[in-house]
């Protein structure tokens, strides 16, 4: 309550209500009171509207938006599904033709097996010339491996459960078998297993007999030799020596088998090389004996010329 009163003193205020002095001091604290009211209750003296008025409005934007998102996202995902039907069409066309033309190269491979046959040591040349199977060779392996006369890796009629590797050697004194065979294939579980052909150990040449310091590209490898790798089935799904024989020694192992005694540099055998070097010796040593004999022969003409002006005198 706001009372004006006629007197000289100041503002005074006795429970709720106020004394002024001046009507204009009443209408000023009014004024006041009424701004600090009205931006309590969320409104403005300009007229503006309330926060929360706009508060709505930006909500039922965002809702709008979130609404087209989700339609979007609906359409996207129908989409995927379309893509995944037919990329699982195409993997059952894919290996239908896979299996087809598996059937088609078997007599190709069994003829190419029976010529290998006829050159000693084939398998063993091109594994040591392959840079990761030549990895964890030991030497004492590489004499066993002479005996290995026919390598083989046969796929599963579906391709997908599997494959096995088959390894024929002739007789040898380091085991009875005369094919080891690792396979692999999806277990019970459905996780990659794997499972090897025990080796019959002659007494005393189980292999590798020792281990050794292998070279650093050998300890980079997950196998330390040959034969730890065969009868190691711990962890089939990280087996880098089986991928490389069933997909890069398999299908082509005559590259492996010639590779080059002489390496050829900058498209110059060092054969070449060395013929170059030996005429160009040869061209010097005869440019030096040419200037040998070139000075000897100026010798013999000072020689000449001072016998004369001996002569003379």
């Amino acid at each position: 309550m706001l009372v004006v009163c006629q007197c000289n003193s100041k503002l005074k205020k006795v429970g709720n209500t106020y004394f002024f002095c001046k009507a204009s001091d009443a209408i000023l604290l009014a004024t006041r009171l009424l701004h600090n009211t009205m931006a309590a209750n969320g409104a403005t003296t300009t007229g503006a509207p309330p926060a929360k008025k706009s508060k709505k409005a930006n909500d039922g934007a965002s809702t709008e938006e979130d609404t087209e998102t989700q339609k979007a996202l609906e359409e996207i995902d129908a989409c995927q599904n379309e893509i995944d039907y037919l990329n699982e069409k195409a993997s059952e066309e894919i290996l239908k033709v896979e299996q087809k033309y598996n059937q088609l190269r078997k007599p190709h491979l069994e003829k190419r097996n029976e010529f290998i046959k006829s050159i000693p040591n084939f398998w063993v040349t091109a594994f040591v010339n392959h840079p990761q199977i030549s990895g964890i060779l030991e030497e004492e392996e590489e004499d066993c491996l002479h005996y290995l006369t026919k390598l083989e890796v046969e796929e599963f009629e579906d391709i997908k459960s599997g494959y096995r590797i088959n390894f024929h050697f002739s007789p040898n004194p380091f085991f009875e078998n005369e094919i080891l065979t690792k396979e692999f294939h999806l277990g019970t579980s459905g996780d990659p297993a794997s499972e090897s052909t025990p080796i019959r150990w002659k007494e005393g040449k189980k292999l590798p007999k020792q281990s050794k310091d292998l070279k650093s590209r050998k300890r980079a490898m997950e196998h330390k030799s040959f034969f730890k790798w065969f009868t190691d089935n711990g962890d089939p799904s990280y087996d880098d020596i089986a991928e490389v024989i069933k997909d890069d020694m398999w299908p082509n192992p005559l590259q492996y088998y010639l590779v080059p005694d002489i390496e050829v540099e900058n498209g110059v055998d060092e054969g070449d090389s060395e013929e170059a070097e030996e005429d160009d010796d040869g061209a010097i040593e005869e440019e030096e004996e040419d200037d040998l004999e070139g000075e000897d022969g100026e010798e013999e003409v000072e020689e000449e010329e001072g016998d004369e002006d001996g002569g003379d005198e």
